[in-house]
């Protein structure tokens, strides 16, 4: 069997070239919905064992690979994984996420946090990356992501995942010095967490910014994405080749913003239609998403006329297509089967 020369869909897709259809992935592609999922949790039943002994992260990261070819395989971890290496200690509690248990909550906690040496702290990153792109050469583009500024903020902060965000809403609006400090020590340790994923094998990267959608507009250019920028900018000093998505959930209130980023792709959620997302962003932003990943408890032909509505509306350039966040846990594997298949099957003529 001869090997590819050329270099992987996605990959051409997310730097602009024009390619013949738009490349697919989704998002938590690797996880609960998937019995082999399932059944290797039941081995391994904590999260930290599963990302970050390389073999069973190797295993994870790889079953959607092996199950549906999609034009992208992620690595398997968490956006809080970074924190231990600058010294916010952290569990990740099954079905109920990211638990830090001693909250940011002072300037003395600030002040001893310290530089994210990956090598150090985390080289299963390394080790899992580089298999992943053994594993897939140029049939599939390796994914790196990472959590934005504010998010590992809140989660600092609030210690926990929350509904209303307010202990870090406090800070933020009563004592702003200490969080922008913060944001600023977080923003270099993502930065370089970024760079190490690069140079570990990922060929696109995505940073989750999960809970800058629940800022106000204004906030959001004081909190977040002066941070986003910070990260971005830094990347693209050392490695201006690679293309940065970025993703903010509940996104509508925010996207012309999210452009000004530096990212170069903005992955866009289902509260915004995606011709009006491709109106918003303007022609020269690429754009990945955006169906509801509810979509995928409908019959075949409603997931295949949504499907094709998206591709028509994102138009023949920059898109790749996914959900417009995570696949839920109780989705049926066929239809997640048949999403693949559909979305390889398309001609951008053809829609």
């Amino acid at each position: 069997m001869g090997i590819s020369v050329s270099e992987p869909h996605l990959l051409r897709a997310a730097r602009g070239e024009v390619v013949e259809r738009p490349p697919v992935w989704m998002m938590r592609q690797a996880g609960r919905y998937m019995k082999a999922y399932r059944d290797l949790r039941e081995k391994y039943p904590s999260f930290r064992d599963r990302s970050e002994i390389p073999e069973v992260a190797i295993e994870v990261s790889l079953q959607p690979w092996r199950a549906f070819q999609p034009d992208g395989v992620i690595l398997f971890s968490d956006i809080v994984t970074p924190l231990p290496g600058i010294g916010i200690d952290m569990d990740i509690a099954e079905g109920k996420g990211p638990i830090i248990h001693q909250p940011i909550r002072t300037q003395a906690q600030v002040d001893n946090l310290y530089p994210l040496v990956p090598n150090e702290s985390m080289p299963f990153i390394k080790t899992i990356l580089g298999a992943l792109r053994q594993e897939v050469g140029n049939n599939s583009t390796v994914l790196g992501f990472v959590g934005a500024p504010w998010t590992l903020a809140a989660y600092a902060v609030e210690g926990k995942g929350s509904k209303t965000y307010s202990v870090i809403k406090n800070m933020a609006f009563s004592d702003p010095t200490i969080l922008h400090q913060l944001l600023s020590k977080l923003a270099d340790a993502i930065a370089t967490y970024m760079c190490y994923q690069i140079d570990s094998g990922a060929q696109v990267v995505q940073m989750f910014d999960s809970w800058a959608g629940q800022l106000s507009p204004q906030d959001y250019d004081t909190f977040a994405r002066p941070y986003q920028q910070m990260v971005f900018e830094k990347v693209k000093q050392t490695h201006p080749d690679t293309p940065l998505i970025l993703l903010v959930t509940g996104c509508a209130g925010v996207l012309e913003r999210m452009g000004q980023s530096g990212a170069d792709i903005i992955s866009v959620d289902w509260t915004v239609d995606m011709a009006d997302a491709r109106q918003r962003l303007g022609k020269t932003m690429k754009v990945q998403g955006n169906l509801d990943p509810g979509v995928l408890f409908g019959s075949q032909e409603f997931i295949r006329d949504r499907i094709y509505d998206t591709v028509r509306k994102a138009g023949n350039w920059g898109h790749i297509l996914n959900l417009g966040h995570g696949v839920l846990p109780e989705t049926p594997e066929d239809n997640v089967r048949f999403f693949f298949e559909t979305a390889k099957g398309l001609s951008l003529t053809s829609v």
